[in-house]
């Protein structure tokens, strides 16, 4: 279960403090249906139906690509690619694991367009034996689709056609679209992007799963604990984490704190800040008005960025998500001599030296002018990546519809894709 911490936000606070009448107001709308993009709420239910339909069959697929392939190449680009990534580098297994070949190597692409990237890509697939599953919900995103073109290309090259369409599975609509066509034509392996669910909220369903699974990763866990996060996160209190965060940081934004950054002190949560950064950078950034979100990685960041947190401007707040246990333990040793003057850690745990250097950080931005919350959950592991996905969720909507947006569509998204396809020429 997801802990909020409000302490180190709570001096910034008006007299009245967030308003829990408003995210009570904004919960009711999103539970009943009755607010603007009500359609795409599917991913509410999304664990529960993916927990009685999907899943062995998602399972059965990972398990032949498994069984196959030396390396998974998934083709997308933002919400049907940031999920999986996020979980991956999260939760991936140990290099011990991938010397042993115990799981193939997952690579992903389709989320640019550079050919140095991909090109470094086919290389180091090499000799390996390889799948392909690509995930769109039409097939027409520039990025994913050109991504696509190359690795179907490669994958014939290697087994020839016949072949190749056995190791290629497609994430996408259920009725429509160029790649559900291409994949009925073709005989591929098909999965759904879910009609009701939003890219960025589909991390839960077969777009982020099918890779996990292939991973190694326990997906059946996640699922079997986003149900219950779903549900207890279903409750109208105060005491709801997804209420307080969404409140708090509304307040805050109405104070004049526009940017909020989420800080993390583990490398491996960068594409989940990443994820995080498309779910409230699309959710909420519309009608001109929105809480703009950025994302460092302490305690690298705070010999670069920490400058300007300290003390630039002081519109930010900061979202500080930390793991109460560590999954591994590193001692801090000692050196005979004390040549470095280190001697006084020896012994300590270097988790303990991260936590102090957490709390050194937040009592430093506080007294700068930075409000903090703290968001925790006990391990880096499925369950914490499982109530992670559906606090984040649930808390974005909500927060969303405080701000009187519409926080399931993406009206903006499309202005660069016009140019673009208008500026290398496309047919109408």
């Amino acid at each position: 279960m997801v802990k909020v911490d409000l302490s180190g936000a709570k001096d910034f606070f008006d007299v009245v403090g967030p308003d829990y009448g408003a995210a009570a107001s904004a919960h009711r709308q999103l539970l009943n249906g009755e607010g603007a993009g009500a359609e795409f709420t599917g991913w509410l239910e999304l664990p529960k139906r993916i927990l009685n339909s999907e899943l062995s069959s998602i399972m059965a697929a990972a398990e032949r690509i498994r069984s196959r392939s030396e390396a998974l190449v998934v083709v997308g680009i933002g919400g049907s690619y940031l999920g999986a990534r996020a979980a991956y580098d999260l939760l991936k297994k140990s290099d011990d694991d991938i010397r042993r070949r115990t799981s193939p190597e997952i690579y992903f692409v389709g989320n640019n367009l550079s050919s140095t990237y991909l090109n470094e890509i086919s290389d180091n697939l090499g000799y390996k034996d390889f799948s392909v599953n690509v995930i769109s919900k039409s097939g027409t995103t520039l990025e994913p689709a050109i991504s696509f073109r190359i690795f179907k290309e490669l994958l014939e090259r290697k087994y020839g056609t016949a072949v190749a369409k056995k190791r290629i599975y497609a994430t996408t609509d259920s009725s429509k679209g160029v790649l559900k066509t291409l994949a009925d034509a073709d005989g591929y392996t098909k999965f759904v992007v879910p009609d009701d669910v939003g890219g960025r909220f589909s991390v839960l369903s077969a777009v982020g799963l099918l890779p996990l699974a292939v991973a190694g990763i326990d997906i059946e866990k996640i699922i079997n604990v986003a149900v219950e996060e779903m549900r207890t996160l279903s409750h109208g209190s105060p005491e709801n984490p997804a209420w307080q965060y969404a409140a708090a940081r509304q307040h805050l934004y109405r104070q004049g704190k526009y940017i909020e950054i989420l800080a993390y002190y583990e490398p491996s949560f960068r594409y989940m800040a990443e994820w995080w950064k498309q779910l409230y950078g699309e959710s909420e950034g519309k009608n001109g008005i929105g809480i703009f979100p950025a994302s460092v990685e302490y305690t690298a960041d705070l010999h670069s960025m920490g400058q300007y947190i300290q003390d630039g401007p002081r519109r930010m707040m900061e979202t500080v998500v930390s793991f109460e246990n560590s999954r591994m333990s590193v001692n801090v040793p000692f050196a005979m001599g004390d040549p470095d003057g280190l001697n006084y850690l020896a012994g300590k745990p270097l988790d303990y030296v991260n936590r102090t250097a957490a709390e050194a950080v937040k009592a430093a931005h506080i007294s700068g002018g930075i409000p903090n919350i703290g968001i925790s959950v006990p391990n880096m592991d499925e369950e914490g990546f499982a109530s992670l996905v559906c606090f984040f969720e649930i808390a974005c909507a909500i927060s969303g519809y405080i701000s009187g947006v519409n926080p399931f569509d993406q009206p903006g998204v499309e202005a660069y894709k016009q140019n673009m396809f208008k500026m290398l020429g496309k047919p109408d």
